[in-house]
């Protein structure tokens, strides 16, 4: 039976634990416990940095810095990094204020009794991407996790 590839299981355990951190995170900010907090996208740390962050590094370790697969893995990380927090993070800004304007709207609507809104039951995500910080709290982890896992690879 063949073994998995590293690198991916790599990039997919950093993933995972980026994603578990994201519970004591989430614990140490409100003080509240939640478990829900693994299957969510924004937040420290994350995950999406953490994962293509081990996988350029695993291969770095690897293949030496000079190397075509570790520009590929670099420039691929760097894309989904920025990713996060700009494009992702904006559209969760987006949509926090169209949640206020919908809850605007609602509360007017009562004083005219003609203007016929009909409130959506569910509101949109607003946590879809990532501040700054997270991202580098992702890449940071990320970069450890692949270190590790090749050095380790090596034994």
């Amino acid at each position: 039976m063949q073994k998995m590839n590293r690198g991916i299981l790599t990039a997919i355990s950093s993933i995972a634990i980026a994603q578990g951190l994201k519970i004591l995170t989430y614990k140490r900010l409100t003080g509240e416990w939640d478990v829900k907090q693994v299957a969510t996208t924004g937040g420290m740390p994350s995950s999406h940095s953490a994962g293509v962050s081990a996988l350029a590094t695993y291969i770095a370790t690897n293949k030496g810095s000079r190397h075509t697969e570790t520009a590929l893995a670099t420039i691929f990380g760097v894309i989904v990094m920025y990713d996060a927090q700009g494009i992702r993070r904006h559209t969760g800004e987006i949509a926090h204020l169209v949640n206020d304007l919908e809850d605007n709207f609602a509360a007017i609507s009562g004083d005219f009794p003609s203007f016929e809104f009909v409130e959506r039951e569910k509101e949109l995500n607003e946590l879809l991407g990532h501040q700054p910080v997270e991202v580098l709290g992702g890449a940071i982890l990320g970069a450890i996790l692949g270190y590790i896992s090749a050095k380790n690879e090596n034994k």
